[in-house]
């Protein structure tokens, strides 16, 4: 069953935060002065002396010509809309579309990513280890659907995204550009979850370069490049 059609309210953040891993490098396609209409046909072309060159910029068709953003930073953004699975589900997608989650502040982001990278060090049994994350900011704008009043529970558990999965997908069918609702792991704060890219204003800033540090069993803290201090996870 889907959830009843939300509300629809106007976002416009001076910055939205998102919290991603620092391991993947630019994408040049995305930086480059090439109009984004021809990207489909550039990065044919290349692929064909470069194999590699389809596994860095991942799958164009999930982004509409018109909505693509182009530039210094796009790769950080468009990252998020070219490269899924449908092993690697979402709150508000089943793998098949990319979502660019962000949070109204930096706490909604790094309570969201220190639970990601918690359950992913769980399943896997990693032993001790640090992994390193940058924090992302950007202005973000749009006309999107609202959780954040009654009714909608069942989009916001914990734990299973069913629900939320079944709403992100009929809403993003119905041409949808996405959704806020109150943030599931720091509920003083609000999330929102983007459809398409440019509903991020470039350029995006790369702002706190973070170390989380999981103990074998849970992690424990996290570390801001550049301050003194180790911070307890969770806080408090």
């Amino acid at each position: 069953m889907v959830s009843a059609t939300p509300p629809v309210s106007d976002v416009d953040w001076h910055a939205c935060h998102r919290i991603v891993r620092t391991i993947y490098p630019p994408v040049w396609l995305f930086e480059d002065i090439a109009p984004p209409e021809d990207w489909d046909l550039i990065a044919s072309a290349e692929a064909k002396t470069n194999p590699r060159v389809r596994d860095q910029i991942g799958d164009l068709t999930l982004v509409p010509r018109e909505r693509r953003v182009a530039g210094p930073t796009a790769s950080l953004v468009m990252a998020s809309f070219t490269h899924v699975s449908r092993a690697r589900p979402s709150r508000f997608s089943d793998g098949s579309y990319g979502v660019w989650y962000c949070g109204d502040r930096f706490e909604v982001a790094l309570a969201e990513t220190a639970y990601h990278f918690a359950r992913f060090m769980a399943a896997t049994q990693e032993p001790p280890a640090d992994a390193q994350y940058r924090e992302l900011q950007a202005p973000v704008a749009g006309t999107l659907h609202d959780l954040r009043g009654e009714g909608f529970g069942d989009c916001l558990d914990p734990n299973d995204w069913s629900a939320g999965q079944r709403l992100g997908t009929s809403l993003k069918t119905q041409g949808s550009d996405g959704i806020v609702y109150p943030s599931v792991r720091w509920p003083e704060g609000q999330a929102a979850a983007l459809f398409y890219p440019d509903l991020v204003k470039l350029p995006v800033t790369q702002a706190r370069t973070l170390q989380y540090h999981w103990d074998g069993q849970r992690m424990t803290r996290y570390f801001v490049v550049g301050e003194e201090e180790w911070q307890a996870w969770p806080p408090g």
